[in-house]
């Protein structure tokens, strides 16, 4: 075996013998570090190992969870954690990492059940003030704080708890590896150690990951494909409400959210979103129109605000937060020729209010009337609302789940809802205006 120093990318793993700028593999920049590996091959190799292999038939595919009792995250997580999995939990600084993961050793100890917390990042006495400040107080909560994976390890296979916290993956290192914490290799390294101890002993083991400032995950991408479950924290840091979002799930659907609060006790559930994502909307206003996007099997009542501008420049500038750009540049594309509005001279500012992230095709209509609402300066309706994906030839197609979009608009008391139309039959005891094209749409402000 040979000992040697390369060059590794701290994003997709690319190895070089001298250091470079931009990787060639994933284009990124000053992504890479020097490490010492081993290269070669031993000697003689490991003779051949044979295993009994099992039916398939006489396995059974029932896999036991232990809930959080936290509805919200157990909804992204398909029911509770799944015991001998391994969830990656990502998040921005200060965005709630750790606050949740706290609160889930409560609910969990609360079950009397045992919680081991590892902290590679803060001293017990800062733990310990953290919990006071969430009122934590269980008595089979423990923790300790350590940076070293053996002894990690060896805790976990001595103390053998319900549920183990890890904060954070990348502050830990093995003694075997001649790299320090946080390179591609130990995050590599004690990532694999970790999975394979929880599924030799079943412990659920949640281990939070740092992300770099374009809000993907620090280290390898393999940590993403190697872990059973992939959560990611979205939201604002200086503004109050997050949504967890599940990008990756082996045990449940990824389509859920959850949405919490941050308040000064902790992370708190929204019970009904949809109320919190448009209480706030002002009387008159111009250039705002409400829309139903359905985000895994719930109806979110979101408000899209749109703000147009005369521009003194020959290209007009588009911004989007929390709609994709490129579906934005579609849109205005499709106004302008199908509409006859004239967009070519103003700026167009987008914005999903509440810090959802839109992805659904069926607020296309929203965005679109929100910006000729602006443009025209023609205020809506308070109690209108707009479903309907829009075609690049103008026309509006229908929703998916239509039924179920306008029975939570009439629950909080909309009264005009613009929809596609459709051959079902759309119960409602409100008025229902059903459209073809976004010319028609665009007639009836």
């Amino acid at each position: 075996m040979k000992v040697k120093s390369v060059f590794i990318c701290g994003e997709c793993g690319y190895q070089t013998n001298k250091w470079i700028g931009k990787c060639p593999q994933c284009n990124k920049w000053n992504t890479f570090k020097e490490e010492v590996i081993t290269s070669g091959l031993p000697k003689r190799t490991a003779g051949l190992k044979s295993i009994s292999p099992r039916k398939l038939s006489a396995i059974t595919h029932g896999s036991k969870r232990i809930a959080t009792n936290i509805e919200e995250l157990d909804r992204v997580l398909g029911g509770g954690i799944v015991i001998g999995s391994v969830i990656l939990l990502s998040g921005e600084p200060g965005i709630g990492k750790s606050t949740i993961t706290l609160q889930i050793c409560e609910t969990i100890a609360r079950q009397n059940k045992n919680v081991l917390y590892v902290s590679g990042e803060e001293s017990l006495e800062q733990i310990s003030g953290r919990a006071q400040r969430l009122n934590i107080t269980s008595e089979t909560i423990q923790i300790i704080s350590t940076n070293s994976l053996e002894e990690v390890l060896g805790t976990l296979e001595t103390e053998k708890p319900d549920v183990a916290i890890i904060d954070s993956i990348q502050t830990i290192s093995s003694e075997n590896l001649a790299s320090t914490a946080g390179s591609a290799n130990q995050i590599k390294f004690c990532a694999e150690a970790v999975i394979n101890f929880a599924k030799t002993y079943k412990i659920p083991i949640v281990i939070i990951g740092h992300v770099v400032k374009d809000g993907s995950l620090a280290g390898p991408k393999t940590l993403e494909h190697i872990v059973d479950v992939v959560l990611y924290i979205e939201g604002e840091r200086y503004q109050n409400l997050r949504i967890f979002r599940g990008i990756k799930n082996r045990f449940g659907s990824t389509n859920e959210v959850g949405v919490f609060e941050m308040t000064e006790n902790g992370l708190r559930e929204v019970k009904n979103p949809s109320s919190v994502f448009i209480e706030n909307r002002a009387e008159n206003a111009i250039g705002t129109v409400v829309t139903t996007a359905i985000e895994g099997t719930r109806p979110f009542l979101i408000e899209v605000q749109a703000l147009t501008n005369y521009s003194n420049f020959g290209y007009p500038k588009r911004t989007a937060n929390g709609f994709d750009l490129n579906r934005l540049q579609l849109l205005i594309a499709v106004l302008e020729k199908h509409a006859g509005l004239r967009l070519q001279n103003q700026d167009v500012f987008i914005n999903a209010a509440g810090g959802m992230r839109l992805t659904d095709p069926a607020a296309d209509l929203a965005v679109l009337l929100a910006i000729v609402s602006s443009i025209k300066k023609i205020p809506l309706q308070r109690e209108l609302i707009a479903i309907g994906e829009v075609g690049l030839t103008g026309e509006v197609r229908p929703a998916p789940q239509l039924q179920r979009r306008v029975t939570e608009a009439e629950k909080l008391g909309f009264t005009q809802i613009i929809i596609p139309q459709t051959k079902e039959k759309i119960a409602s005891k409100y008025n229902i205006i059903q459209i073809k094209t976004i010319a028609e749409a665009v007639k009836m402000l």
